[in-house]
């Protein structure tokens, strides 16, 4: 089994584009070998860098960033609702940031020990990605059932196919490719120590971090159809996810098709539609899928059915929606 080792996101507030690059060197130069840090969007970001000198406090519990660029805007963060790390690049005139994490973006040592310590507070979520690149590998062989995972005869997760998984928060991504899978004939407590989450919960974050091609080859040819909504918290969800959903809500579509209907293509669909795959809200069975959406795809126009095309009728491309709005099962 290849190792499949995550990427981390940082995300920058207050950087010029200069300290941006710098900040991107430095990223690189002391990313950990098991774990990998890349600069993203902020919003996407599992940490934060502020330049300190371009931050301030609004309210005893609101910070405000202002813009490194003149085209970009300002931030405003509610420190009480933060969770993620974030630290303060130097200087940080404000004597309100003297407690939080600080560092000179020029002194490599500096910008090591906070990655380091970003790193061990994403631990578990490193954890479970290795947890579910295993079950990718496994998923078909596996069936329902409640198995352990074990390494060197010491349990690292225990996985629970129809609900969660629990997994040792100190154990590494790639400590999985060689850990063995036994199927436990009870469905004892897990250990106390372990992080708990859903399976669709570790499959997803899996999907949306993943560069590995997800997406089961036939859902490339086949028609696609709505099944249930993801049992995710809607936040979790992109405006990709939400448009793909209200699509197959509306009645199925092939991967072409749907193309056609929103406008994504290539990799832009095939990554959204493998994380809804693993989450179990698509399916290619037309028998999975929702009675709803089934109705729904009989009351509509003939230019949308999951058969083949007339040869005799020529395409037509289906308008490209940007309304959002998620289907009414999510709204519940």
């Amino acid at each position: 089994m290849s190792i499949d080792l995550p990427t981390l996101r940082l995300g920058l507030a207050g950087f010029t584009l200069e300290q941006q690059e710098r900040a991107v060197r430095a990223l690189q130069q002391v990313s950990p070998p098991q774990v990998g840090w890349t600069v993203a969007s902020f919003g996407d970001a599992d940490a934060w860098w502020a330049h300190g000198s371009r931050c301030s406090l609004v309210t005893p519990s609101v910070m405000r960033v202002a813009p490194g660029e003149p085209t970009a805007r300002s931030l405003q963060v509610n420190l009480a609702e933060v969770d993620r790390p974030l630290a303060f690049a130097k200087p940080v005139p404000s004597p309100q940031f003297d407690r939080a994490y600080q560092f000179d973006l020029d002194d490599l040592e500096e910008v090591r020990g906070v990655v380091e310590k970003f790193t061990a507070w994403h631990q578990p979520l490193v954890a479970q990605y290795g947890l579910a690149a295993c079950l990718v590998d496994h998923y078909s062989a596996l069936g329902p059932g409640v198995f352990d995972v074990v390494l060197e005869g010491s349990l690292i997760a225990v996985v629970d196919m129809r609900g969660s998984v629990g997994v040792l928060p100190t154990v590494g991504a790639a400590d999985f490719a060689d850990a063995m899978w036994r199927r436990r004939e009870d469905r004892s407590a897990m250990p106390e120590a372990f992080v708990k989450a859903t399976v669709s919960h570790v499959m997803w974050q899996y999907a949306l971090r993943t560069r590995r091609d997800l997406l089961p080859l036939h859902y490339r040819s086949e028609p696609l159809y709505f099944r249930r909504p993801p049992r995710l918290p809607q936040q979790a969800l992109k405006d990709a996810h939400l448009l793909l959903l209200r699509e197959l809500a509306m009645g199925p579509g092939t991967f072409q098709e749907l193309e056609q209907r929103t406008g994504l293509v290539g990799v832009q669909l095939a990554r959204p539609l493998a994380a809804l795959y693993y989450v179990g809200s698509i399916t290619s069975n037309p028998k999975r899928a929702s009675p709803a959406s089934l109705q729904r795809q009989g009351m509509g126009d003939s230019s949308q059915h999951s058969g083949p095309n007339s040869h005799l009728e020529p395409q037509r491309p289906f308008p490209v929606r940007n309304d959002l709005t998620a289907p009414a099962p999510l709204m519940r």
